[in-house]
């Protein structure tokens, strides 16, 4: 399969606000392997939130300010398994009969998770230049039920000499942040991400990698507040570091 020159990054608006930091280096890494990532500055939401609550026709207004982003026929990377999921699941059924059906089926059409992306469109086999050590890794339920991609997370941190992946208790399971659930029923959610962080930090792990910005928020969140120092990094800057990359 021939590599593409150019991608479009979404950068969720959760690494736009929150870990900026993180969409950086998803873009050096595309970028220090020969690829032209655009990032259209027009780019906002997914319209998740609002759609996840039960509100479709506000999902659709503010996904429909972004079919207008992607005008070229390139992929559109997401470092984000729960926003991809959103545009390729969810945006097909949420314009269907409308004006701008064909439109969102043909930007689905080109969503590719960000691991997706490097380990099965560009085949990428990193080189590990960092000492060893060992890490977690937490999946979103998106990530994980929809796109199936905690496969190719799994994948890429194998395919590191040096990096040792640790299988930790309730890996499957979420980490209770869902977006307007952990607002909703913060009892319930408060519990989940404490099941999930103390896992986390059992495992042995030195840290934990996760490619979804919510819930990489939520846990590290969570670990803070209980006074720890184990943390979680992107997954996209987690990789930029260990083949020797710098933004």
């Amino acid at each position: 399969m021939t590599h593409p020159a150019d991608v479009y990054l979404f950068g969720t608006c959760l690494l736009d606000l929150f870990l900026p930091e993180a969409g950086l280096d998803a873009i050096t890494l595309l970028e220090r392997l020969g690829i032209r990532a655009h990032f259209p500055q027009a780019q906002s939401c997914c319209g998740q939130p609002a759609y996840t609550s039960g509100h479709p026709r506000e999902a659709r207004e503010v996904a429909r300010r972004q079919l207008s982003c992607f005008p070229q026929d390139w992929p559109i990377v997401v470092p984000s398994g729960s926003c991809g999921g959103m545009i390729k699941h969810h945006w097909p059924r949420l314009f269907a009969g409308e004006a701008e059906e064909a439109a969102a089926c043909a930007v689905a059409a080109r969503v590719v998770e960000f691991s997706d992306f490097l380990l099965n469109r560009l085949q990428w086999q990193p080189q590990d230049l960092g000492p060893k050590t060992r890490v977690a890794v937490h999946t979103s339920c998106s990530a994980r039920r929809e796109m199936n991609v905690h496969l190719s997370s799994w994948a890429l941190l194998d395919r590191l000499e040096n990096v040792e992946r640790v299988v930790h208790d309730h890996e499957p399971e979420c980490c209770g942040f869902g977006g307007a659930f952990s607002i909703k029923h913060p009892d319930i959610s408060g519990a989940m991400v404490a099941d999930k962080a103390q896992a986390l930090e059992e495992s042995g792990a030195v840290e934990f990698v996760t490619a979804d910005g919510g819930c990489l928020l939520n846990i590290n969140g969570k670990l803070a507040q209980c006074g720890s120092g184990f943390k979680g990094r992107h997954l996209a800057s987690f990789l930029l570091e260990r083949t020797g990359g710098k933004r």
